[in-house]
C-alpha cells in the first residue's frame, strides 16, 4: 500500500490515524509495517466498512476534508469492498540512517556485494543492480520514467527496483526521481566503479 507524502507526514504528526481503500481483497494485515516518505509506519487494524458509512470525521482522521473527498478518491471497481486500515507512525525509516553511512568496512562491502548479487540472480530479466546504480549515478534527480526509457524498461519495475537498491541503503529518493547515498558512494568507490 502507497501513501502519499501529505498522508504520511499526517501520519507522521499524529494527524492522520487511518486511510481507506477500495481493494478486491485486504492488500495489509494488522501487525504489518509501510516504509513512507516521513517514516515507518505501523498498520494496527484492517476492517471491511461500507463506503456509505464512512463519516466527515472518519474522512479528517483519514487527512481528508470530508466524506465526499474519501469516496472521490477510491480506486479500483465500483464493486470491491471498501477497508479502514488503522495506521501508527513507529519512526523514521531505518534506511536512512544505514545509507548516510561513509566507512563501509571490507566486511560490509563483501555483504552488499552479494546482496546485489542474489538481486541479479533472481531477477528473470538477468542481472540489472549495476545498470540502475550507473544510470543513478549518471542522471541524479531524474524520474523514474526518464531512468526506465534510458535503460529500456517499464517504470514500475525500475521503481520496484531501485527501492531494492534504497533497502540496502545505497540509494535515496528525492522530491523527484533518486541519487546515490553516501552509502552508496562509498560503496562504489570502494569497489573501484
Amino acid at each position: 500500500m502507497m501513501l502519499t507524502d501529505r498522508v504520511a507526514r499526517g501520519i507522521a504528526s499524529g494527524d492522520v490515524t487511518q486511510v481507506f481503500r477500495r481493494w478486491a481483497r485486504p492488500r495489509v494485515r494488522a501487525g504489518g509495517t509501510l516504509r513512507t516518505s516521513a517514516g515507518t509506519v505501523e498498520i494496527t487494524g484492517v476492517d471491511q466498512v461500507e463506503a456509505g458509512a464512512i463519516t466527515d470525521a472518519d474522512a479528517r482522521a483519514a487527512g481528508e476534508a470530508d466524506a465526499d473527498a474519501v469516496l472521490a478518491a477510491f480506486r479500483g471497481a465500483a464493486h470491491y469492498p471498501v477497508f479502514r486500515i488503522a495506521v501508527r507512525f513507529l519512526g523514521p525509516d531505518d534506511r536512512i540512517a544505514l545509507s548516510g553511512r561513509t566507512d563501509p568496512d571490507a566486511h560490509e562491502v563483501a555483504e552488499i556485494t552479494a546482496a546485489l548479487a542474489r538481486l541479479d540472480r533472481a531477477s528473470r530479466r538477468g542481472p540489472w543492480t549495476a545498470a540502475v546504480l550507473d544510470v543513478i549515478v549518471a542522471h541524479p534527480g531524474r524520474r523514474a520514467g526518464d531512468l526506465a526509457d534510458l535503460l529500456g524498461r517499464d517504470r514500475e519495475s525500475l521503481k520496484l527496483d531501485v527501492r531494492k537498491l534504497k533497502n540496502l541503503g545505497l540509494t535515496r529518493s528525492l522530491e523527484v526521481g533518486y541519487e546515490i547515498s553516501p552509502r552508496g558512494q562509498a560503496y562504489l568507490r570502494a569497489t573501484g566503479r
